[in-house]
């Protein structure tokens, strides 16, 4: 180890760049049986997508914008849920696409006058994400051009054959959470391609161009899917409130 090396810091504690986050909200929540997107649905009494706000507008982790995207027909009903709640928090609101991919890419064009940074990109419906990952992930990219929160599945995997099913090595898998973090320039050069049916999430977008860094999640980072997960993320926040 060279003396420059020595004494760089092994963590800092700031933001080393700007940063910034693009928060996809896209759901309608058809699988919750709920009458209205689950993003709107209430969590601890207030809705969703508020929560995740709350989590990347936390001072601690340097973000300079915030950027959230929704259908156009769903603008209206997080306007009026803002002044319902009185949301204070600082966030530009960007109409999104068709898809989750036309979605993000016009939160990138929301960025376009960014000259440079690691831009975060989340899912609306995931309210709990503590912030030490999401500052660990930022991290990871500004080192190494993109990283991925993930987990280790809890449960035995199978692959499906035409020969039945054969069991996979738990401890070489990994679930993909979000956020996922990028160079902005990268992330811009990605979504310059063409749309595929092979993009399930951003780092799919960017793999090709670039290597992928995966990040320790957190199994309470979960995504709000069906009604379970709801009464779930209820019990982990009152945890949260208890300690």
């Amino acid at each position: 180890m060279n003396q420059s090396e020595a004494a760089s810091p092994p963590n800092p504690k700031g933001p080393v760049t700007a940063r910034y986050a693009i928060i996809v909200a896209g759901g309608s929540g058809t699988r919750m049986g709920a009458d209205r997107p689950k993003q709107f649905l209430a969590l601890a009494g207030e809705p969703v997508l508020l929560h995740t706000l709350r989590r990347f507008a936390d001072p601690a982790l340097g973000i300079s914008e915030l950027v959230v995207v929704l259908p156009a027909g769903q603008l209206e009903t997080w306007q009026a849920l803002c002044a319902q709640y009185a949301v204070q928090i600082p966030h530009a609101l960007v109409v999104g696409g068709a898809t989750r991919w036309a979605s993000v890419r016009a939160g990138l064009t929301h960025l376009a006058d960014q000259e440079g940074g690691v831009v975060a990109v989340h899912d609306g419906v995931r309210p709990l994400t503590p912030r030490a990952v999401i500052e660990a992930t930022y991290q990871a990219a500004h080192n190494h051009g993109a990283a991925v929160a993930a987990v280790v599945p809890k449960d035995s995997v199978r692959n499906l054959s035409q020969q039945g099913s054969y069991a996979l090595n738990r401890a070489r898998l990994r679930l993909v959470q979000t956020p996922q973090c990028f160079s902005l320039a990268l992330l811009r050069r990605a979504y310059q391609l063409p749309e595929l049916s092979t993009f399930t999430d951003d780092a799919s977008v960017v793999e090709d161009l670039h290597p992928i860094q995966l990040v320790e999640g957190d199994y309470r980072n979960l995504k709000i899917t069906t009604a379970e997960d709801l009464y779930v993320a209820e019990a982990l926040l009152r945890s949260e409130v208890s300690l």
